[in-house]
């Protein structure tokens, strides 16, 4: 990938910042209005990021507004990550090559994927958000963890204006973790990942609602399909979780804590029903929508804003709330 010539002006920026709403681009539906707001469309903008970085501070690096509570008024800059484009690099015997655009919607690649015959990804299907806001969260759900799916990530480093391409070692991956968010904000933005999905696909159903589920359960590993494994997860998760065009919400806002053996056992005398998950490290998952739901939150609702009925990971907006009833409720 060629690196973009890093000699722009205030001028070049100037005419390309704009006062935007943002109230339709985050899924809690929050009235936010910014006022330095850049769409990135193109691989040559990228040292205006730089530079608008250099004249107004670290910029909210923003793909579909998933995860996220934004105020009434942001003044630090925002950049909305509009590169796209799928290219199929290389099909090896193990795996197939993916380089897929940081602002590519997540659950429209999946798809996609799986209509191109590469298989791998259909248990992250319909997580909302962006390509490039997946590695920064390690997004994972029913038994995926996306790390397991990654051959290297590409980012722009804002500070120094330089693009960097990271293995998926040196990407520093842990449970909902990674380099790029340790980092902080206004450091990464991620311009490209490239995918390794695996040949031959194995399907994955351990994860309890796939192994339960009314057509997989009829199934095995060897007359299962991707597609199927694919359709359960989305009709799970439109059970579970609220659409953001018809709820504002964002999403399973929650991390699941992960706690020692001794703490899971003593809990576990205390609460027989706690919900946990044993991990390669010796370690437990605790489920934290299980936790809030024990402490009453499920459904609960303050004014304008709740947690969801079905489900205690997420928060929800009923109409008309703003982040100061989010943070203050």
């Amino acid at each position: 990938m060629s690196i973009p010539s890093s000699s722009v002006t205030a001028q070049d920026l100037s005419n390309v910042l704009r006062v935007a709403d943002l109230s339709a681009s985050n899924t809690l539906g929050l009235s936010c209005r910014a006022s330095h707001v850049f769409d990135l469309q193109d691989l040559a903008q990228l040292p205006l990021v730089s530079e608008l970085a250099r004249q107004f501070g670290a910029p909210l690096v923003l793909g579909s507004g998933s995860n996220l509570i934004l105020p009434a008024e942001l003044s630090r800059p925002v950049v909305r990550v509009g590169l796209t484009g799928i290219k199929l690099v290389e099909a090896t015997p193990q795996a197939w090559l993916i380089d897929v655009a940081g602002g590519e919607s997540w659950h429209g690649w999946v798809a996609h994927a799986l209509a191109q015959g590469w298989e791998g990804l259909e248990n992250l299907a319909l997580i909302p958000g962006t390509v490039g806001a997946s590695p920064v969260q390690n997004i994972g759900a029913y038994g995926v963890e996306l790390d397991s799916r990654i051959h290297s990530v590409t980012a722009w480093h804002i500070p120094t204006a330089q693009m960097h391409t990271f293995s998926r070692a040196e990407c520093g991956f842990s449970y909902r973790d990674s380099r790029f968010k340790r980092d902080g904000l206004g450091v990464w933005l991620i311009v490209s990942v490239r995918f390794a999905l695996p040949r031959p696909w194995q399907p994955v159903m351990t994860y309890p609602d796939l192994a339960g589920h009314s057509v997989l359960s009829q199934l095995d590993s060897q007359t299962v399909s991707a597609q199927q494994i694919f359709d359960a997860v989305c009709e799970i998760r439109q059970q579970k979780l609220p659409d953001p065009n018809v709820l504002g919400n964002a999403g399973s806002f929650f991390k699941n804590p992960v706690v020692t053996a001794e703490l899971q056992q003593r809990l576990k005398q205390q609460f027989p029903m706690l919900v946990s998950y044993p991990q390669q490290d010796g370690r437990f998952k605790l489920a934290a929508g299980w936790l809030i739901d024990q402490c009453g939150w499920k459904g609960r609702r303050l004014g304008a804003v709740g947690v969801h009925d079905r489900q205690a990971l997420v928060l929800v907006n009923h109409g008309g709330a703003q982040a100061k009833d989010i943070l203050e409720d």
